[in-house]
Formats: structure tokens, sequence, C-alpha cells
């Protein structure tokens, strides 16, 4: 890659397990410019990271790299997606879902080089009215979790994993249904569950690989329901899925997914996208969005 063009590298400050510094971003710079790119360093609260990606759209830049984990990446995805310009992914959350999936090296070094290579690929992204999601929504148990989880951290000072143990038993507490009236692909059914969830492509359950995904390029969503059970009932599912032991009364795959409809009788329905929390009325309008957002990966 020609070194003549600077290209716009935005880092999240705050993604994976601790704050980043003067000297990480040195380490950064270094890994672009060995693999000859030349990169144009930003180091961002994740916040504007949207903001920037706008931006270089708007420039006509063929490239935008990322720095950071699935919410930096998801940010970005969500203002690129249906444009020229190119992802470039350098991993660096705590868990980095979408990287993984898609093939791209954890290691920065190799992460870089491969961007360098400029190879790209069209994939696949989810939207939820009109709320881009790289990796997946759920209705339900989780984001409760999610939402007790962020705050115990915000006002307690906890670490990510104590604050979701925490936040895990007190969901478990306060354990409830959600009626919700589903319209798949024009079919319309009626469920009342715990948890209702919707990836971006076909998600694996099991113990092998669980929460992985072969491809991102199918066109399909990947909708599980978690069917109406009792405490102890949910609590037991949850352990069976852990082992690669469920039942078929535990949770339904609904196959061949491009659209789904979610109504409630609630004026409100707090969900996830990709680890975030958002407040969303309903109908919940699911939609896959077939290659639209091209990735610099494998």
């Amino acid at each position: 890659m020609a070194r003549t063009r600077e290209v716009p590298v935005c880092i999240n400050r705050s993604s994976g397990t601790a704050a980043r510094g003067e000297k990480e971003i040195e380490e950064i710079r270094f890994a672009l410019g060995k693999a000859g790119v030349n990169g144009r360093i930003e180091l961002l609260d994740g916040g504007a990271i949207a903001e920037r990606a706008q931006k270089a759209v708007d420039r006509g830049d063929p490239l935008f790299i990322v720095g950071g984990g699935d919410g930096s990446i998801s940010a970005a995805a969500g203002v690129l997606a249906g444009t020229r310009t190119k992802l470039g992914i350098l991993p660096l959350g705590t868990l980095n879902h979408f990287a993984r999936d898609l093939g791209i090296p954890a290691a920065i070094d190799e992460a870089a080089g491969l961007i360098a290579g400029g190879k790209s690929r069209g994939i696949d992204i989810a939207e939820v009215n009109g709320r881009v999601f790289i990796n997946n929504s759920a209705v339900g148990l989780y984001p409760l979790m999610v939402l007790d989880r962020d705050l115990q951290q915000q006002r307690l000072g906890r670490s990510k994993r104590l604050a979701m143990v925490v936040a895990s038993a007190r969901t478990i507490l306060r354990f409830g249904h959600y009626r919700l009236a589903l319209t798949v692909n024009e079919q319309q059914s009626r469920i009342d569950t715990p948890l209702l969830f919707v990836g971006n492509n076909d998600y694996r359950l099991d113990l092998g690989a669980p929460g992985r995904r072969e491809r991102l390029e199918d066109g399909r969503l990947s909708v599980f329901v978690m069917r109406k059970k009792t405490r102890r009932g949910f609590i037991a599912a949850s352990i069976r899925a852990l082992f690669n032991r469920s039942r078929p009364d535990d949770m339904v795959r609904i196959e061949n997914v491009e659209r789904l409809l979610v109504a409630s009788r609630k004026s409100n329905l707090v969900i996830s996208l990709d680890g975030e929390i958002q407040n969303m009325k309903p109908p919940l309008d699911y939609r896959v969005r077939i290659r639209e957002l091209n990735v610099i990966a494998p």
C-alpha cells in the first residue's frame, strides 16, 4: 500500500481491559508503518468514532481503520455500510467476536499486515428500526443484565466480570416473560418468552463453538426464541445450553429469516445491540442488509 495518502485510524481509548495511552498508540503506529500503512491516528472516546467515519465517507476516503471492540466496529459499520469506504479492523476489544468470525488475526502486527494487503469482501450487516448491528440483538433478560452491569460499573466501579455475575443473579430474581407478536417473512405468531435473540447471520449454539458464525454473507437473520419457563426451568435450560445438553423444549430456532417484526403492548422495549443498551418503541423491524459493508478480511 502506498504511503503517500494518509489513512484515518480511530482508536477507542477505553476499549479492552484498560484505557490506552501514548505507549499503546506508538505500538499501533509502528505496526501499521511496518506494514506500509501511513496512518493518521486519533485516540477517541467511542462515541466520536461514527462522526469520524462520516467525515471519511464525505471526503471519499477509500479506507477507514478502527481499533477497538465490537461496539466501536459497529459504530463505524453503521456509517460505512452502503458506501465505497472500506473498513479496516484492529481488534483491540475484550472479546472481538466480529473480527474473530471474519478471521482477522488478534495480533496487531498481523492485523496491520492484513489491512496493508487491501483485500476486501462484502459482508452482511443487520439493523433494527434503522440502527445497525454487526453481531446480535436481544429482547428480554439479557438486556436487563447488561443494563444492571453497566450501572454497577459506573456507580460502584466494579469490574465488568464481577458486575455481570451480580447482574445475572439479580435478573434471575426478577425473572419474567415478554408477550411478543412476531411476524417472520409475513407469517405471524404470538409468544411468551424470557429471551428473544436475533443475530446477523447464522449463530452456532453448540459447545464446540458457541456464539460463532461460519459465514457473514448468507443474507439471513439468526433467530432463537426461548420457550416459556419457570425461574427454575430457565436456570436449568441455561445450564444445559452451557454443556451442549439443550432439549427441544428449551430454545426454538426460526429458520430462513430475512425480516422480523416484533410487536408488543409495551410502549418501549429495552434491547441490546452488540452489547449496548437501547430503548426502542415497538414494533421492532429487524432486517438484513446483504453485503453492504466492505471490510478488509481474509
